[in-house]
């Protein structure tokens, strides 16, 4: 059984990428979810993607100052996943309401909300990209994702210079700004 200490430290791997904390999270839990999803209409596969959306959200909480576990891991990704998994089956109408095992021990509504509405932020924020059209997703995508200077993309634009490249790089990010937003405000 581990201490609250070995699931602390657990934790902190997680939150910093530490392969063999992450490899002794699925070793140790994720039978438990596979075993959970698969006696509740589930296959192997959906055991897969609700162990790895599970696992985002215990992700999620890791990297957060203010998150603090106050029970095991185990207790704690299990209502996570379980969480996960019944409202998948309301989704698809495959509800049945008796899952057995470790029952509601902890409250994790409102950090799956959290992940959820993350989500379509993404998800928005992607479709603003679309409809922002080249040049200037080609422009932000090199600033912000590959981590190019401006020089260079004011080469490859054919910018006459990094500040110019500058200019246009705050239009099309004022512009995206605007598309998601639109989106975003459309949807509430």
């Amino acid at each position: 059984m581990n201490t609250p200490t070995q699931d602390q430290l657990l934790l902190n791997g997680l939150a910093t990428n530490e392969k063999q904390a992450v490899e002794r999270i699925y070793r140790e839990n994720y039978s438990l979810i596979q075993h959970l999803v698969v006696n509740n209409n589930g296959t192997e596969e959906d055991a897969r993607d609700i162990f790895q959306e599970g696992l985002i959200v215990l992700y999620e909480k890791s990297v957060s100052a203010d998150f603090e576990l106050n029970c095991q891991l185990k207790t704690y990704l299990y209502s996570v996943c379980r969480r996960l998994w019944l409202k998948k089956l309301q989704k698809y109408n495959r509800f049945e309401p008796r899952i057995d095992g470790l029952a509601d021990m902890v409250p994790v509504e409102e950090d799956l909300e959290h992940h959820e509405e993350k989500n379509l932020q993404f998800g928005l924020m992607d479709a603003a990209l679309l409809r922002l059209g080249e040049p200037c997703k080609g422009l932000l995508e090199a600033y912000y994702l590959q981590k190019r200077n401006m020089q260079e993309i004011a080469a490859e634009y054919g910018y006459t210079n990094a500040d110019n490249a500058k200019n246009q790089k705050y239009k099309c990010l004022m512009r995206l700004k605007k598309l998601f937003f639109a989106q975003y405000k459309s949807r509430t």
